[in-house]
């Protein structure tokens, strides 16, 4: 069992000064890779005051105790099963003890363990919100195989119509995604593209905006993922491998999603591996449109293997790789969007990393690295007609046909000080981060039309140029960060990080500020905050649109006569010295541990920024005179000339209130509220793929969510082998804008919302023996209430339909079959 695998090995006793009793060790956990950041709190039977300590990069720790005794030894860390009530003998002179943490794990039989989500911490001064794979796997939000779903269980967190996932009011590109230390942004879009089984995960970590020197690409905070690992026994688990029936309009095979994970040693004691393997059928049914026409497929398929190799007791090399395919016909169909304006869509991603930690003396580290990701993309519409939009929705053929290739290789090195003293004790850390980023598309666009109710075009959009493009950008990075304990109750880190890529040429200097402090006689409670200049990362997507093809509008009549045009809009850099984006973040808050090991915590957000790049339409400016001639035509009729400039500006605030609390066996829940306002002056990004016509482009940001009430849990019952989940989220509807027939945006920007979104998915689970093998079943239903979360309106004015809304999951059984294997 977990539990009993969370040992002492070993206490010694070593002649030391006379009186002095000192506790020296480390902390590793089950396959000896070293514990950082580990709570070791000792206390006297008797009473008396509890003494306090952490574990360096490298496992190690100290401490000196008041004098000689027995002593209750408690150590805890975010994903590892807690070390309770463990009892030492303390001698004068030094006394050595190494700890060992299991990982948490899904415990199946009634063991009484406890992983801890996070007691404060007064070795961190950011905020950061800490979930285990076995937490993933216990709430019950929709379509639990894919971890881009489980994002949204986060205070912080909130997942967009589409699926978009956004972290403290950030765009997606703005947070920054990382596997085993390896940044897994998209290298185009800069978004979490990437599919990784839930099973897959042993953890994941939410930074705020705030974090430290070693992250510089995500100005909204980093969200980082660790595998999988093995250890010396084999395990082996199934989900969902036999498809399920549903009813919706028609007994049909249901959303099929199996899903594998094998894990055990290469060599024990030495070697190990974990590897996720899993496949999602969907279908998707539009319930508006008629039978026949109303529904669509999709496979995706994806794996990653995950290995550990301790070459020696200090030289630990991790080698891994991630798989994704996906083949989606008939993409994006909806009740305003038929079969005909769907696309094919096909792509696939190769992610492969390699990294060395070598551990030296005094808690000195060195950590060397490479990763390599690919990703490839292909947009097919359903034939070559033009794109109508009309106030019944859309007719036609989407007028995007496209093939992108992307790649990144990413080399880093990080080195963690030994430990010194100077008016407190210092923890230095430095490293520096090189990227070569790579773009290549082939893009051929036909046509989009407005038309009215009747069909008459009111504006029809051709493209002409070559859309066959490359691009490549270089990126490097450095960074120091120190974490001063000035006062045992009382740390700062401060650090600096300096960015610079090929593209801007800027050298920008990020400083982060923060602190940490307990007040006295408060023991159990820090106040916390500070300050962070962040860079946001260049987008290769922005600096390609001036070599992509352009656009040539015709305007009509309401007989259908042409009017006006046809008329350009091509994009310009004029400026070859542009500043970077950069946002300054603030946050203050505080945490408390209440009785009952409940968390309370309360954080303040601040984010602001600006320099931010958008292209904006300079006709009517006296900075810029139109050219003479274009691609071969004389005399041009310009709509617009779009320049990028650094005129972006964006402002978030949100005030968070969190509550958590683990109850015996892994059980546990969580409530949390945010007040939020996300706003930009550059709500939409003007591209050539965008055809909405813009005066203001100022509003709310389309993720914007006021209020956010979010709740899940899963708690035991009178029956041991029997859990109630329950995952509740209540928020403010997004915001969206209406458009007139032309395609001109009507009034202010986002100045309408849906309604009010509520889910309630209420499940039941019991996990059983059968024939010397763990089986785990939960059934239940999502959006139990039946709310109707419309996620699509008709936004155009003069429409029969104008602001119906449609869309959004009714109520729905679900049946999760598990293979839990021998445990």
């Amino acid at each position: 069992m977990a539990a009993s695998r969370i040992i002492l090995t070993l206490v010694l006793w070593i002649p030391a000064l006379a009186g002095e009793v000192r506790l020296t060790g480390r902390i590793v956990s089950e396959t000896g890779t070293p514990v950082a950041g580990a709570r070791i709190t000792l206390r006297q039977p008797s009473g008396g005051a509890a003494v306090n300590t952490a574990s360096d990069p490298t496992g190690a720790f100290a401490c000196t105790l008041p004098e000689a005794g027995v002593y209750e030894l408690e150590a805890d860390r975010e994903g590892y099963f807690r070390l309770l009530g463990r009892a030492l003998e303390m001698r004068e002179g030094a006394n050595e003890a190494q700890l060992v943490l299991n990982r948490v794990r899904e415990v199946v039989a009634s063991v009484d363990v406890i992983a801890n989500p996070g007691a404060v911490d007064m070795d961190r001064t950011t905020p950061q919100m800490a979930l285990t794979g076995a937490e993933l796997l216990k709430v019950p939000y929709p379509s639990t195989n894919t971890l881009r779903n489980a994002l949204r269980i986060m205070p912080g967190v909130v997942q967009d119509g589409r699926g978009g996932v956004h972290l403290h009011g950030g765009a997606e590109e703005q947070t920054q995604y990382t596997l085993e230390g390896f940044q897994i942004n998209d290298p185009l879009t800069g978004r979490f593209e990437a599919r990784i089984g839930v099973e897959a995960v042993q953890s994941m970590d939410a930074t705020a905006g705030r974090p430290g020197a070693e992250f510089g690409k995500g100005s909204s905070g980093v969200l980082a993922f660790h595998s999988r690992t093995g250890d010396d026994k084999l395990r082996y688990s199934a989900t969902n491998f036999i498809p399920g029936l549903e009813y919706r309009k028609g007994l049909t095979v249901g959303g099929w999603t199996p899903r594998a994970n094998l894990s055990g040693p290469w060599r024990r004691g030495k070697a190990w591996f974990s590897d996720s393997f899993d496949v999602q059928y969907v279908v998707s049914v539009v319930r508006d449109l008629p039978k026949g026409d109303d529904r669509t497929t999709s496979w995706r398929f994806g794996n990653l293997l995950h290995n550990q190799v301790n070459l020696t007791n200090s030289n630990i090399l991790t080698i891994g790789s991630l798989v994704n395919l996906w083949y989606a016909p008939r993409t994006g169909l909806s009740v305003l969007d038929p079969l005909e304006t769907t696309v094919d869509r096909r792509s696939r991603q190769y992610f492969t990393y390699i990294k060395d930690q070598i551990f030296f003396s005094r808690g000195a580290l060195l950590e060397l690295g490479y990763a390599n990701n690919r990703t490839f993309g292909r947009e097919i519409p359903q034939g070559d007609a033009v794109y109508i939009i009309t106030p019944w929705g859309k007719r036609g053929n989407y007028f995007v046909n496209a093939s992108r290739k992307a790649g990144r290789d990413q080399w880093l090195a990080n080195v963690f000080l030994p430990g010194f003293r100077f008016q407190g004790e210092h923890r230095l850390k430095a490293g520096v981060d090189l990227d070569r980023l790579s773009y290549w598309q082939n893009v051929s666009r036909s046509g989009i039309e407005y038309a009215t109710l009747d069909y008459v075009p009111v504006r029809r959009t051709i493209y002409h140029g070559n859309g066959q493009l490359h691009r490549v950008n270089l990126e490097m990075a450095g960074y120091l960060q120190d974490s001063w304990r000035l006062r045992p109750r009382l740390l700062i880190e401060a650090g600096v990080r300096i960015d610079w890529d090929r593209i801007l040429r800027n050298w920008n200097l990020s400083p982060r500020l923060g602190f940490a402090w307990s007040p006295f006689g408060l023991e159990g409670t820090k106040v916390f905050g500070g300050f962070a200049r962040i860079f946001d990362a260049t987008s290769l997507r922005i600096f390609t649109r001036p070599y992509d093809q352009y656009s040539l509008s015709t305007y009509f009549a309401p007989d259908g006569t042409p009017i006006r045009g046809p008329a350009l809009s091509i994009y310009r850099i004029d400026n070859p010295s542009l500043a970077s984006p950069r946002y300054h973040n603030w946050n203050l808050g505080v945490e408390h541990q209440l009785p009952r090991l409940i968390q309370a915590r309360v954080n303040f957000v601040h984010r602001r920024g600006s320099r931010g790049f958008t292209y904006l339409n300079g006709l009517g400016c006296e900075c810029i005179e139109p050219p003479d001639m274009f691609d071969g035509i004389r005399n041009p009729v310009f709509d617009a000339i779009y320049r990028l400039s650094t005129e972006r500006a964006d402002r978030y605030d949100a005030v968070e209130i969190t509550l958590r609390q683990p109850i015996r066996q892994q059980y546990e829940w969580l409530f949390s509220y945010t007040r939020s306002k996300a706003q930009s002056n550059a709500v939409i990004d003007q591209s050539i793929d965008e055809p909405l016509l813009i005066d203001d482009n100022a509003g709310a940001l389309p993720w914007d969510t006021p209020n956010r009430w979010l709740s899940w849990g899963y708690l035991p019952t009178r029956w041991k082998s029997l859990a109630v989940a329950y995952l509740m989220e209540w928020r403010s509807g997004f915001p969206f804008s209406i458009q007139d027939g032309n395609g001109q945006v009507a009034g202010t920007l986002n100045s309408h919302r849906f309604a009010a979104f509520f889910e309630l998915n209420l499940h039941v689970e019991r996990k059983v023996a059968f024939r010397g093998q763990w089986w785990g079943v939960r059934f239940g239903f999502n959006n139990i209430t039946n709310h109707r979360n419309a996620n699509v309106v008709n936004n155009v004015i003069g429409s029969p339909n104008f602001l119906y809304v449609y869309g959004g999951q009714g109520r729905s059984f679900n049946v999760r079959l598990r293979w839990l294997g021998k445990q």
